[in-house]
């Protein structure tokens, strides 16, 4: 063991590697399926109801209501799939998530008035299956022990920015081809099929309520048998993502009324596709280099580069400098998701682990939730791309508080190599 955390070792187990666990493959294709309306979900709304009323400003506040209420009930879900199994929780989840969608698209179509929106998008967004985390938790079974763990983090934050890179597309595509409703159908009909595909996969979910041999080994105490939310440095990185859902939420409604002011609203899901190819991109990237630099320090610089890159956009004025600055923005946010995902793994224990990613998932919607409310009003009353304007603000804000609060995101006090939780094997000085 002591050889093992000590290793100076350069490389790591690559992508190759990962996807030839045994079993894995029986979660991650259902898993991509169930994940994928994550990302068609805010902007299918926007655009249905965008459509219907004429305003992004309703829009934005129904789309909000959604992202809040998932935000909210999110880190619950993930406690009872902790407790109960994910299989309990997830299949009378998407059963009410489908049903809840396509009685939120009948009332927009049928120009139901502003609170009758806003009372479905509750059960809408309450019911939004937390399928990354539960994947990520899968992993921690499949692979406890093994330098693989590391690899298999960067490979779901890069999974969550390829659905990033098709979502938007298919939604947009859908709502301004077919019809503005298609979006929102389908993607209830992907939550649907794709959750009972991934709830059916019993063999690979966590056994309830046990905690993995790695709590013993490296986890830490501090989150007790409490709430994952009890440790600080989760706080700290709930935050964290926040001001990136801010750049989620208000990218989306900044580039649907952008590329609608110059007559191209067919553009909105390329420009976003760009955004987060950048994204994904740079997440694969991540994933193949053996950081030597402590993931404390990681998160800062990466955080301060997309703070830096995010205040940007309200500059671009064309769709050749969005596509430019969207793509620099994506390939900041990738390095910060990877690393936020990896701390977590440092300051919680695996019995509660489902619940901390919901803490973070939730806390990205609850971020997009709140940008897509400010930058729909700054759009129907400032100017075209005033909305580019929330990310700025919630990136900076949130760096400050990173920046006067990284202490809590160190996972042990010495500055000695040590071994990171579950599987992590490789060298890790803690700063």
């Amino acid at each position: 063991m002591a050889s093992t955390v000590t290793s100076t070792s350069s490389s790591r187990p690559g992508y190759g590697q990962l996807l030839r666990t045994r079993g894995a493959w029986t979660f991650l294709l259902p898993g991509f399926a169930a994940r994928q309306p994550f990302a068609m979900l805010t902007l299918s709304l926007v655009l249905l109801v965008q459509h219907t009323t004429g305003s992004y400003g309703a829009a934005g506040a129904v789309a909000a209501v959604t992202g809040v209420s998932m935000a909210v009930f999110a880190p619950y879900g993930g406690r009872l799939a902790d407790r109960h199994g994910q299989r309990a929780v997830l299949l009378p989840g998407v059963l009410v998530h489908a049903a809840a969608a396509l009685a939120l698209t009948a009332l927009a179509l049928a120009d139901a008035p502003l609170w009758a929106l806003f009372a479905l998008a509750v059960p809408t967004g309450a019911s939004v299956p937390q399928v990354g985390p539960m994947v990520r938790a899968r992993w921690g079974v499949k692979l406890q022990g093994s330098p693989l763990m590391v690899t298999a983090t960067a490979f779901e934050s890069v999974t969550d920015e390829l659905t990033f890179v098709l979502g938007p597309l298919l939604a947009t595509a859908l709502c301004t081809a077919v019809h503005p409703s298609a979006g929102l159908l389908t993607e209830a009909a992907l939550t649907l099929v794709g959750g009972v595909l991934f709830a059916a996969q019993k063999g690979t979910q966590p056994v309830p309520g046990k905690a993995l041999p790695a709590d013993a080994e490296g986890g830490s105490p501090r989150a007790g048998s409490g709430s994952a939310l009890g440790v600080p440095g989760v706080r700290v990185l709930v935050v964290a993502f926040l001001g990136i859902g801010s750049v989620f939420g208000g990218m989306q409604v900044a580039l649907a009324a952008f590329t609608e002011s110059i007559g191209e609203p067919g553009l909105n899901g390329v420009l976003y596709g760009v955004f987060a190819a950048g994204n994904m991109l740079s997440g694969v990237v991540c994933g193949a280099i053996a950081w030597k630099v402590a993931p404390r320090r990681r998160l800062l610089l990466a955080y301060t580069a997309l703070a830096v890159t995010a205040s940007l956009l309200w500059t671009g004025h064309s769709v050749a400098v969005l596509a430019a600055v969207g793509l620099l923005v994506g390939m900041c946010i990738a390095p910060a998701l990877i690393t936020g995902y990896t701390l977590v793994e440092d300051l919680v224990p695996a019995g509660s682990r489902t619940e901390a990613f919901t803490w973070l998932t939730g806390a990205v919607a609850l971020g997009q939730a709140a940008a897509v409310t400010v930058a729909g009003q700054l759009e129907d009353r400032l100017w075209d791309g005033a909305g580019f304007l929330v990310p700025m603000g919630g990136t900076v804000a949130a760096l400050v508080v990173l920046l006067a609060l990284r202490a809590l995101l160190a996972g042990r006090p010495s500055g000695r190599t040590v071994a990171r939780g579950v599987g992590h094997r490789t060298p890790m000085t803690v700063d």
